[in-house]
Protein backbone atom coordinates (compact mmCIF):
# COMPACT_ATOMS: atom_id res chain seq x y z
CA UNK A 1 0.00 0.00 0.00
CA UNK A 2 1.35 3.43 -0.97
CA UNK A 3 1.71 6.25 1.54
CA UNK A 4 -1.19 8.15 -0.03
CA UNK A 5 -3.40 5.07 0.03
CA UNK A 6 -2.49 4.42 3.68
CA UNK A 7 -3.55 7.93 4.71
CA UNK A 8 -6.75 7.73 2.65
CA UNK A 9 -7.57 4.38 4.25
CA UNK A 10 -6.99 5.73 7.75
CA UNK A 11 -9.13 8.78 7.00
CA UNK A 12 -12.04 6.47 6.13
CA UNK A 13 -11.31 4.40 9.23
CA UNK A 14 -11.32 7.57 11.35
CA UNK A 15 -14.75 8.62 10.08
CA UNK A 16 -16.19 5.16 10.72
CA UNK A 17 -14.48 4.98 14.11
CA UNK A 18 -16.07 8.23 15.29
CA UNK A 19 -19.52 6.99 14.18
CA UNK A 20 -18.98 3.73 16.06
CA UNK A 21 -17.78 5.66 19.12
CA UNK A 22 -21.11 7.51 19.16
CA UNK A 23 -22.90 4.12 19.12
CA UNK A 24 -20.74 2.82 21.97
CA UNK A 25 -21.43 6.05 23.85
CA UNK A 26 -25.20 5.63 23.52
CA UNK A 27 -24.94 2.01 24.67
CA UNK A 28 -22.79 2.96 27.65
CA UNK A 29 -25.26 5.68 28.67
CA UNK A 30 -28.12 3.18 28.46
CA UNK A 31 -26.30 0.61 30.59
CA UNK A 32 -25.29 3.28 33.09
CA UNK A 33 -28.89 4.49 33.45
CA UNK A 34 -30.08 0.91 33.92
CA UNK A 35 -27.45 0.37 36.61
CA UNK A 36 -28.48 3.56 38.44
CA UNK A 37 -32.20 2.85 38.28
CA UNK A 38 -32.02 -0.85 39.07
CA UNK A 39 -32.56 -1.86 42.67
CA UNK A 40 -29.62 -4.24 42.59
CA UNK A 41 -27.57 -2.68 39.78
CA UNK A 42 -25.81 -4.64 37.07
CA UNK A 43 -22.05 -4.21 37.43
CA UNK A 44 -21.23 -7.08 35.08
CA UNK A 45 -23.15 -5.48 32.22
CA UNK A 46 -21.50 -2.15 33.08
CA UNK A 47 -18.04 -3.76 32.94
CA UNK A 48 -18.83 -5.28 29.55
CA UNK A 49 -19.94 -1.90 28.17
CA UNK A 50 -16.79 -0.24 29.51
CA UNK A 51 -14.62 -2.94 27.95
CA UNK A 52 -16.33 -2.40 24.59
CA UNK A 53 -15.36 1.27 24.67
CA UNK A 54 -11.79 0.49 25.76
CA UNK A 55 -11.39 -2.06 22.97
CA UNK A 56 -12.63 0.59 20.55
CA UNK A 57 -9.84 2.92 21.73
CA UNK A 58 -7.30 0.10 21.41
CA UNK A 59 -8.53 -0.60 17.87
CA UNK A 60 -7.91 3.06 16.98
CA UNK A 61 -4.35 2.94 18.26
CA UNK A 62 -3.60 -0.31 16.41
CA UNK A 63 -4.81 1.25 13.15
CA UNK A 64 -2.89 4.47 13.74
CA UNK A 65 0.27 2.55 14.64
CA UNK A 66 0.10 0.66 11.32
CA UNK A 67 -0.51 3.88 9.38
CA UNK A 68 2.39 5.63 11.14
CA UNK A 69 4.68 2.83 10.00
CA UNK A 70 3.71 3.57 6.39
CA UNK A 71 3.60 7.40 6.44
CA UNK A 72 4.53 9.18 9.65
CA UNK A 73 4.65 12.58 7.92
CA UNK A 74 1.07 12.10 6.73
CA UNK A 75 0.00 11.06 10.23
CA UNK A 76 1.57 14.17 11.75
CA UNK A 77 -0.33 16.32 9.23
CA UNK A 78 -3.65 14.66 10.29
CA UNK A 79 -5.53 15.49 7.05
CA UNK A 80 -8.60 13.67 8.41
CA UNK A 81 -8.98 16.16 11.28
CA UNK A 82 -10.85 19.46 11.28
CA UNK A 83 -9.07 22.78 11.77
CA UNK A 84 -10.37 22.86 15.34
CA UNK A 85 -9.01 19.41 16.11
CA UNK A 86 -5.61 20.25 14.64
CA UNK A 87 -5.46 23.41 16.76
CA UNK A 88 -5.81 21.19 19.85
CA UNK A 89 -3.35 18.52 18.75
CA UNK A 90 -0.07 17.66 20.40
CA UNK A 91 2.20 15.36 18.34
CA UNK A 92 -0.62 14.28 16.04
CA UNK A 93 -3.37 13.79 18.61
CA UNK A 94 -4.86 14.77 21.94
CA UNK A 95 -2.65 15.53 24.93
CA UNK A 96 -2.85 12.70 27.53
CA UNK A 97 -3.04 15.08 30.49
CA UNK A 98 -6.42 16.24 29.13
CA UNK A 99 -7.85 13.13 30.80
CA UNK A 100 -6.91 14.32 34.27
CA UNK A 101 -8.62 17.66 33.73
CA UNK A 102 -11.65 15.64 32.65
CA UNK A 103 -11.61 13.60 35.88
CA UNK A 104 -11.33 16.70 38.07
CA UNK A 105 -14.01 18.59 36.13
CA UNK A 106 -16.53 15.75 36.12
CA UNK A 107 -15.86 15.01 39.79
CA UNK A 108 -16.40 18.67 40.72
CA UNK A 109 -19.61 19.02 38.68
CA UNK A 110 -21.12 15.83 40.13
CA UNK A 111 -20.00 16.71 43.66
CA UNK A 112 -21.81 20.07 43.48
CA UNK A 113 -24.97 18.45 42.12
CA UNK A 114 -25.04 15.78 44.86
CA UNK A 115 -23.52 17.64 47.77
CA UNK A 116 -26.64 17.29 49.94
CA UNK A 117 -26.60 13.49 49.69
CA UNK A 118 -22.83 13.40 50.26
CA UNK A 119 -23.10 15.59 53.39
CA UNK A 120 -25.76 13.21 54.70
CA UNK A 121 -23.25 10.39 54.40
CA UNK A 122 -24.86 8.78 51.37
CA UNK A 123 -22.25 7.17 49.12
CA UNK A 124 -23.05 7.87 45.49
CA UNK A 125 -20.35 5.58 44.09
CA UNK A 126 -19.81 7.84 41.08
CA UNK A 127 -17.09 10.35 40.19
CA UNK A 128 -18.37 12.74 42.85
CA UNK A 129 -17.40 10.06 45.38
CA UNK A 130 -13.71 9.61 44.58
CA UNK A 131 -11.81 8.43 47.64
CA UNK A 132 -8.69 10.17 49.02
CA UNK A 133 -6.68 7.19 47.78
CA UNK A 134 -8.09 7.58 44.27
CA UNK A 135 -7.37 11.33 44.23
CA UNK A 136 -3.81 10.63 45.37
CA UNK A 137 -3.29 8.04 42.65
CA UNK A 138 -4.76 10.35 39.99
CA UNK A 139 -2.41 13.12 41.13
CA UNK A 140 0.63 10.82 41.05
CA UNK A 141 -0.32 9.52 37.62
CA UNK A 142 -0.81 13.07 36.36
CA UNK A 143 2.71 14.03 37.49
CA UNK A 144 4.18 10.97 35.75
CA UNK A 145 2.29 11.78 32.57
CA UNK A 146 3.36 15.43 32.59
CA UNK A 147 6.98 14.33 32.87
CA UNK A 148 6.59 11.94 29.94
CA UNK A 149 4.86 14.61 27.86
CA UNK A 150 7.70 17.03 28.55
CA UNK A 151 10.31 14.42 27.58
CA UNK A 152 8.49 13.72 24.30
CA UNK A 153 8.18 17.45 23.57
CA UNK A 154 11.93 17.87 24.10
CA UNK A 155 12.66 14.91 21.83
CA UNK A 156 10.42 16.30 19.08
CA UNK A 157 12.04 19.73 19.44
CA UNK A 158 15.46 18.14 18.90
CA UNK A 159 14.15 16.37 15.81
CA UNK A 160 12.71 19.63 14.46
CA UNK A 161 15.95 21.53 15.15
CA UNK A 162 17.74 19.26 12.68
CA UNK A 163 14.91 19.26 10.12
CA UNK A 164 16.77 21.64 7.79
CA UNK A 165 19.22 18.85 6.91
CA UNK A 166 16.31 16.66 5.88
CA UNK A 167 14.60 19.38 3.81
CA UNK A 168 17.81 20.47 2.05
CA UNK A 169 18.88 16.92 1.32
CA UNK A 170 22.07 17.15 3.37
CA UNK A 171 21.06 14.52 5.93
CA UNK A 172 23.41 11.53 5.94
CA UNK A 173 20.57 9.10 6.64
CA UNK A 174 17.10 10.57 5.84
CA UNK A 175 15.34 7.24 6.33
CA UNK A 176 16.72 6.99 9.84
CA UNK A 177 15.54 10.55 10.53
CA UNK A 178 12.00 9.65 9.42
CA UNK A 179 12.19 6.46 11.46
CA UNK A 180 13.09 8.50 14.53
CA UNK A 181 9.98 10.65 14.02
CA UNK A 182 7.85 7.50 13.76
CA UNK A 183 9.31 6.30 17.06
CA UNK A 184 8.35 9.61 18.68
CA UNK A 185 4.78 9.30 17.40
CA UNK A 186 4.58 5.67 18.55
CA UNK A 187 5.82 6.69 21.98
CA UNK A 188 3.21 9.44 22.13
CA UNK A 189 0.35 7.17 21.11
CA UNK A 190 1.50 4.57 23.63
CA UNK A 191 1.34 7.24 26.34
CA UNK A 192 -2.19 8.20 25.27
CA UNK A 193 -3.48 4.63 25.43
CA UNK A 194 -1.55 3.83 28.60
CA UNK A 195 -2.92 6.92 30.35
CA UNK A 196 -6.58 6.26 29.62
CA UNK A 197 -6.10 2.59 30.58
CA UNK A 198 -4.49 3.45 33.92
CA UNK A 199 -7.16 6.04 34.75
CA UNK A 200 -9.94 3.54 34.02
CA UNK A 201 -8.22 0.85 36.11
CA UNK A 202 -8.23 2.97 39.27
CA UNK A 203 -11.98 3.70 39.06
CA UNK A 204 -15.03 1.66 40.05
CA UNK A 205 -17.31 0.35 37.25
CA UNK A 206 -19.78 3.25 37.60
CA UNK A 207 -16.94 5.78 37.73
CA UNK A 208 -15.37 4.14 34.68
CA UNK A 209 -18.62 4.53 32.76
CA UNK A 210 -18.98 8.20 33.70
CA UNK A 211 -15.37 8.94 32.83
CA UNK A 212 -15.54 7.20 29.44
CA UNK A 213 -18.86 8.89 28.64
CA UNK A 214 -17.23 12.27 29.31
CA UNK A 215 -14.15 11.32 27.26
CA UNK A 216 -16.25 10.05 24.34
CA UNK A 217 -18.50 13.12 24.45
CA UNK A 218 -15.43 15.35 24.30
CA UNK A 219 -13.95 13.39 21.38
CA UNK A 220 -17.16 13.22 19.33
CA UNK A 221 -18.18 16.77 20.27
CA UNK A 222 -14.91 18.32 19.11
CA UNK A 223 -14.95 16.23 15.92
CA UNK A 224 -18.57 17.13 15.13
CA UNK A 225 -18.25 20.83 15.92
CA UNK A 226 -14.96 21.08 14.01
CA UNK A 227 -16.39 19.38 10.92
CA UNK A 228 -19.47 21.64 10.95
CA UNK A 229 -17.27 24.71 11.31
CA UNK A 230 -15.10 23.66 8.35
CA UNK A 231 -18.21 23.12 6.19
CA UNK A 232 -19.57 26.55 7.06
CA UNK A 233 -16.24 28.15 6.32
CA UNK A 234 -16.02 26.38 2.95
CA UNK A 235 -19.54 27.46 1.97
CA UNK A 236 -18.66 31.09 2.70
CA UNK A 237 -15.66 31.11 0.38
Amino acid sequence: MSQEAAITSFKKFQESWIDQLRNHLNHLRSVQNHHRNSATGDEERLREAVERVMEHFREYHRAKWATTEKDVIGVMATPWASALERSLHWVGGWRPTTLFHLVYTESSILFESRIVDILRGFRTGDLSDLSPSQFRTVSELQCETVNEENAITDELSEWQDDASDLVMGTSSDPEQRIRRLAEIVHRTDDLRLRTITRVVELLSPLQQAEFLIAAAELRTGVAGWGTSHDRRRSSEV
